[in-house]
């Protein structure tokens, strides 16, 4: 099954914007992985890109690196990056990509592994991955911990009452994301895997960037569908609710922003 969720234009440049970029400590276990395992690093294949966060993130290790996405507007934003000239962009899918056998050091997906067929997806790992590559899924779940001044409390249940309003417009491959993929980690065949969860990192977002952040939801998108008057209220609602609660006025406010990443590791046989 592939999921068509993310093609539009608007919705695009809202990933570009607003999504997360994985941190460092995420990287750096990602590449201290593979240290261990491969040698040489020729290709990285980065699957369900979207705009290329992810692959640029890995572009500086590889001597090429490919992102993948079904949407071809999320691919336009990807493309329109400048200074990674070893980073291409091409349109396909998760379940049926675009590499000959036992031709990929590593095949990275960034919080897009949830909308892919298990199954398929496996087959394809094993088939492309040369004798020793490597397979990284990282993501975090949806939960965030807020803070600013006194009222980081407040603020955290403030966000989490907005995302319980949307969850009934949630698709059920969000609840597999907030899993941290454990079912998918469990039908990994290879015998040399790992899974790290919990992996700490605080940002600094103004209250502008957080509401840009939940428009960019796929469930928030499929609301706005449905209702979009009312989506639109619901969003500057809450930013107003959050400035109010901060007591600022400006939605450029900065504030800190807890979440928890987790990455799936896992080596093909030699």
């Amino acid at each position: 099954m592939t999921y068509r969720l993310f093609e539009e234009k608007h919705h695009a440049s809202l990933y570009q914007r607003y999504r997360f970029v994985p941190p460092d400590a995420v990287k750096e276990l990602i590449l201290q992985y593979l240290d261990k395992k491969k040698g040489k690093l020729v290709l990285a294949v980065d699957v369900g890109c979207g705009t290329g966060q992810n692959t640029r993130l890995l572009a500086p290790h590889f001597q090429e690196v490919v992102g993948i996405d079904i949407s071809e507007c999320q691919l336009e934003e990807a493309r329109a990056v400048p200074g990674f000239p070893n980073a291409t962009y091409r349109a396909g899918t998760a379940e049926d990509l675009p590499f000959p056998e036992g031709s990929v050091d590593l095949l990275a997906a960034a919080s897009a592994a949830h909308w892919f067929h298990p199954q398929r997806f496996l087959g394809e790992v094993e088939r492309i991955l040369k004798p020793g590559g490597c397979v990284s899924l990282l993501g975090h779940s949806d939960n965030l911990e807020l803070q600013y001044g006194t009222c980081g409390d407040r603020l955290s249940c403030l966000y989490k009452e907005v995302r319980e309003f949307l969850s009934p417009y949630a698709s059920s491959q969000v609840a597999v994301a907030n899993s941290r993929l454990q079912g998918l980690f469990d039908s990994i065949a290879f015998p040399d895997k790992e899974r790290i969860e919990n992996i700490a990192t605080k940002i600094c977002l103004s209250v502008r960037d957080l509401m840009g952040w939940i428009e960019s939801f796929s469930y928030y998108q499929a609301y706005l569908r449905a209702e979009p008057e009312a989506a639109t209220t619901l969003l500057k609602s809450t930013q107003d609710r959050f400035l109010e609660e901060m007591g600022v006025s400006s939605p450029d406010t900065m504030l800190e922003v807890e979440l928890k990443y987790f990455c799936v590791l896992a080596c093909k046989p030699q």
